[in-house]
């Protein structure tokens, strides 16, 4: 089953998504998620360039092989770009493979572990009481776990949080915008947010926060230790872990959940996290994590550790990927739990998809495969649009960490 064509498409339905479409022979098709927010042009441009030329007449269900020839084969090896660009072609060839056995993915990843795949919404509001309706708004559709974030006061705007009322895009058009931000005054104010959460919700409610990198080592702990009353099934992201050895001042001090990973791009930026016990759930997705391939590799040195899964999935990563996780967590044994944003109507035309939701739970669905397809004709028609993640400065000008 040789490989005789690659091409990669750039569409943006609301936001840019970058999709492989691998085809053999036999005319199967695969599709890869090659999205990476903010740097998108640069995936296609290495796939385009670097990558396609190397899979024409290999042979599709070469799975192992084909990863390893594109990560060992190069002299350059991780970072984003790469991680990004294998894993788009791994995950096409995971399609590809189901749909010559006609089988869904997950059935070839050792088959099901669980009857659906629990997931959870996020909610996000200028103020406590527009987050608490934001969060109600969110039960109502039947979600169980809710990600919640809010407005600081004192600070104009805060990632994390929609404006205008409209649903919440993590990129914004043209050049990156840039906030202001007080670590003093975020600190202060997030206890209040989820003590009014649990008065007016309860303590069945899976309650989330992601700190967006945003603190250091000790403030991180800080914000834990103060959370704990509250119980949140997560805090997300507290501190930059290129150095994995933060977080273990802040395990010393919390017994707050941690979860961390979404940016991290291969087993070795998690191996210490893992094996030390330092964090609950390890975020990393199919998409940046060199495919479906690799990510089961990091599942399985977790499993070892007792840390779950809980992979990234805002709307900044396409229907593709989406369907790739959705298998992989219906298939992973340590699978923890899956973020969830809807996409745009639009994109949800260009990539039609088999997968769906129902009552806080989702599923991949039966279909051959990834389950999920491109519209290319549709897509042709959102051209590429500039697009970037804020950049984050102290309130005296300093650049801070995102």
């Amino acid at each position: 089953m040789k490989i005789t064509d690659a091409r990669v498409l750039v569409t943006c339905p609301g936001r840019n998504f970058v999709t492989l479409k691998v085809t053999t022979e036999d005319g199967i098709y695969g599709l890869g998620d090659a999205t990476l927010n903010g740097r998108e042009l640069a995936v296609a441009s290495y796939l385009t360039e670097h990558v396609v030329p190397l899979l024409i007449g290999r042979d599709a269900r070469r799975i192992e092989d084909t990863w390893q020839y594109l990560y060992k084969g190069a002299y350059w090896r991780r970072g984003p770009v790469t991680m990004t660009a294998i894993g788009a072609v791994d995950t096409a060839l995971w399609d590809i493979k189901g749909k010559a056995l006609n089988v869904p993915v997950y059935e070839l990843l050792g088959g099901a572990s669980r009857d659906a795949v629990l997931v959870y919404a996020h909610a996000n509001g200028a103020d406590i009481d527009a987050t608490l309706a934001a969060v109600r708004r969110q039960l109502e559709l039947g979600y169980t776990a809710v990600r919640a974030q809010s407005g600081i006061p004192g600070l104009e705007r805060t990632y994390g949080v929609a404006t205008a009322g409209k649903a919440y895009e993590p990129a914004e058009p043209g050049f990156p915008p840039e906030h202001a931000w007080s670590t003093e005054k975020y600190l202060s104010f997030v206890p209040s947010l989820f003590e009014r959460l649990r008065e007016e919700f309860g303590d069945g409610l899976r309650l989330l926060h992601d700190a967006h990198h945003r603190l250091t080592p000790i403030e991180a702990a800080r914000l834990g230790r103060s959370l704990e009353p509250y119980h949140l099934f997560w805090l997300e992201d507290a501190s930059p872990a290129e150095a994995q050895e933060r977080f273990r001042l802040i395990r010393q001090h919390t017994t707050t959940p941690l979860a961390v990973g979404e940016v991290f791009n291969s087993i070795h930026d998690c191996h210490q996290l893992i094996q030390q016990q330092l964090i609950d759930y390890i975020r990393t997705t199919v998409a940046h994590t060199g495919g479906i391939t690799h990510l089961r590799r990091i599942a399985n040195l977790a499993e070892l550790y007792d840390v779950r899964t809980g992979s990234h999935g805002a709307t900044d990563l396409s229907p593709v990927c989406m369907a790739a996780a959705l298998h992989f967590d219906l298939s992973v044994h340590n699978f923890g739990i899956q973020e969830h944003m809807p996409h745009t109507a639009d994109t949800d035309r260009v990539f039609p998809h088999a997968y769906y939701y129902a009552s806080g739970m989702m599923h991949p669905g039966h279909a051959p495969g990834l389950g999920v397809d491109i519209d290319e004709a549709l897509a042709a028609t959102f051209p590429y649009t500039r697009a970037y993640l804020p950049v984050n400065r102290l309130e005296d000008g300093t650049v801070h960490s995102w």
